[in-house]
């Protein structure tokens, strides 16, 4: 569980983020909602440290991130998975040196066992024969799903994933979606996704933040999203035409 509480940043004098309060929960797809510009990215760089915070704590599992020395944050990190709006994979690198990557950096384990590792999250994302493919020999969604496999390499007990569905088609963001879910209840990881995408959040959606203007405007599940009457959340889950014929059924 990470918990959030009073979480507050600017940037040259101007609030990003103004005293934001939220709790993840382990187990859940937590996902986080807004226009452009509203902070959603902010806070993530926020919780993981690559922010500093103007005023506020983070706590995962209880312990209070900013209040850590450099050991107990890096041991922090050591837990956190990270999946990138782009991937972020290393274009020269295989497919199973890019999973291998993180292992590398924070554990011990030998050169046998990190392979293992990575064939084994290789297998659980349905990519079983690409250990040898370079980035530029996959699909959008292969991409994806190696970002994903890597993320876990490290068993992590929080995933952080900006924009998963980032450039994909409807079909394959499906696939990417439900990898995300099953992923979180299998492991009981505490799960953080930041999206555009509403059928994301139709799909998957446990515990929903909507950000306005940098502040927490908004929380529920995925059933209370489709019966508010917050003006400012409708204007954002109704913007298409799918949502709005899917608005008519819950209101």
């Amino acid at each position: 569980m990470i918990q959030i509480s009073n979480i507050s940043k600017s940037f040259s004098g101007r609030a990003v983020l103004s005293d934001i309060n939220f709790t993840f929960e382990a187990g859940k797809t937590n996902i986080i909602i807004g226009e452009s510009g509203s902070g959603k990215t902010t806070l993530l760089k926020c919780m993981v440290g690559l922010n500093e915070i103007d005023s506020g704590e983070v706590l995962f599992d209880g312990r209070s991130f900013f209040n850590l020395d450099f050991n107990g944050k890096k041991e922090i990190r050591k837990e956190i998975g990270m999946l990138f709006q782009a991937g972020a994979l290393f274009d020269s690198k295989t497919v199973e040196e890019n999973v291998v990557f993180p292992l590398s950096m924070f554990t011990n384990m030998s050169e046998e066992e990190k392979k293992d590792r990575a064939n084994f999250c290789l297998q659980r994302v349905n990519l079983k024969n690409a250990n040898n493919l370079y980035p530029s020999e996959l699909s959008g969604g292969m991409k994806k799903r190696v970002a994903i496999a890597r993320a876990i390499s490290v068993q992590p007990k929080y995933l952080f994933c900006d924009e998963p569905n980032s450039g994909l088609d409807p079909k394959t963001s499906i696939v990417i979606d439900n990898l995300i879910k099953e992923i979180t209840q299998e492991y009981n990881i505490t799960t953080m996704v930041i999206t555009h995408d509403m059928n994301s959040v139709i799909e998957i959606g446990d515990n929903i933040m909507f950000i306005f203007e940098g502040k927490k405007w908004w929380e529920g599940n995925k059933q209370e999203i489709l019966k508010t009457k917050n003006k400012e959340v409708c204007d954002f889950v109704y913007a298409t035409e799918f949502m709005k014929d899917l608005k008519e059924k819950f209101q």
